[in-house]
This record gives C-alpha cells, structure tokens and sequence, in this order.
C-alpha cells in the first residue's frame, strides 16, 4: 500500500538564479495521521517545499505522488483540495468573511458546512465575528484564523501549515494548536507544519524533518531528534542559547 504522501529527490534553485541552489535531493514520505514538524535555519527552502507540495510552485526536478499517483497525473485543483496549503501572510478574497468561508464550496462543488464553521469560529475565538464584516477590514490574526478554517472546510488528507501563528497572540496561538490537535485526533489529517518555535514543535509533532545544508537532513521521531540529533548542524541548532532555554535542553 502506498504511503499517503511521497516525494523523491526534488530540486529547486532560486527564482532569480538558475545557478543559486535552495535545496536537492529532498525525499520524504508522509503516512496517514502523521504529524510532521518542518524545521531548519531561515532560508533553507521550508516554505517553498510546502509550496512545491500544494503544487503552488514547481520544483526543477523529481516526483511527488498522493496514495501513489504522481501530481504530473492529477489536475492541480483536485489535489489541492487534498493536499492544502496555509500561508503565513493569510489572503482574503474579495467580500465577506462568509463569502471567503463559502468560495472552498463553489470552487470544489460541495454542500457548506454551517454546523462546523460554527464549531471552528468557537474553538478559534470567533464566534461573535459578523460573517457580514469585508474579510479585507480583518486584523492580521483574524484572517490567519479564517484562512485556517476556510481550508479546514475541505477537509484535506494533509494540511501544510507555514507558520500559521507567527502573527497570533499566546491566546490565540494556544487556541489554533488546541483546535488541529482536536481535528488530528477527530479527522486523523496528517500535517507538516513549518514553525521557528520548538516548543511548539515537540508539542505538535510525531516526527521531525530537519532542513540544512540544501537539503533535507533528519527524518526521525521528534523525541529522538530533540534529544540527540543525528547530524552535527542540528546539534548546533537545538544547541543555540534561545533554543536551548525554549526547550528546557539539558
């Protein structure tokens, strides 16, 4: 049986440099209910990688296939409906929040859920939002939280989290791990999740992938990788001061 989700040996160089590597010979599979979290040094290539995964960019080279079919076999809308991708800098589209929630339905041609926008405005801290309200008048946090729900809405197979609450206070971040782990646990929907705050990654994770010298490092269970890393640059990683304090590292 095919893992859920697979990719072999996928390259790609920097949009303004053919010449300029991000990352090669990055291979992963993701399995069912699987939690993934993404680590690395800023400018390794996490958020393209997610990216090139929702089929939002494209790698130079290598393959990626969904329960075993290659994404060169799939159309793009189909399998970003299974394979979805949340953004750090959350975008509205034009109207209302409601109009936001319901264009996921018209896009893909399935019923709206209004029992479980009302269960995920709660769980979020929402529910006396006006789903009347321009989405564009939003705060920040706001919009990151509709962007979440709007996607949770198609109830994918992997949901690819960037940083989704690098702009949200404790509160409210606490609220958004509180409300996935509830959807992992109900939904069993794997996630790779992109985050600089370890803390939140061991709380969040099954596994760890660690992304470094252009590559992809480590694929190993979070509890190993927090407490003896394979490689010598993820030592230093977990080893730098604030890291170390975040983490309560011996």
């Amino acid at each position: 049986m095919p893992k859920l989700l697979e990719f072999e040996q996928l390259k790609k160089s920097h949009a303004n440099s053919s010449e300029a590597l991000l990352f090669s010979h990055v291979s992963a599979a993701l399995d069912h209910h699987d939690r993934v979290a993404l680590l690395g040094i800023s400018g390794q290539g996490k958020s393209t990688l997610l990216r090139i995964l929702s089929l939002l960019d494209v790698a130079d080279e290598g393959d990626i296939r969904l329960e075993g079919v290659s994404s060169t076999q799939t159309d793009p809308i189909a399998w970003r409906k299974n394979v979805c991708y949340v953004a750090q800098q959350a975008v509205m589209l034009p109207g209302s929040v409601q109009d936001n929630l319901q264009t996921v339905h018209h896009l893909h041609h399935i019923p709206y859920d209004a029992q479980l926008v009302s269960k995920l405005l709660t769980q979020l801290g929402l529910d006396t939002m006006d789903l009347h309200k321009n989405a564009a008048d939003l705060s920040g946090g706001e919009k990151q939280r509709i962007a979440l729900i709007r996607s949770l809405l198609l109830r994918p197979k992997i949901l690819l989290l960037d940083e989704i609450t690098a702009s949200l206070d404790l509160s409210n971040a606490k609220r958004v791990e509180e409300m996935l782990q509830d959807w992992h646990r109900q939904e069993g929907t794997s996630m790779i999740w992109v985050t600089h705050q370890l803390e939140q990654a061991a709380r969040i994770s099954d596994y760890v992938w660690f992304m470094g010298n252009n590559t992809l490092l480590e694929k190993t269970a979070a509890g190993q990788f927090f407490k003896q890393p394979e490689t010598e640059l993820a030592r230093q990683f977990l080893d730098q001061p604030l890291v170390r304090g975040e983490l309560c590292l011996s």
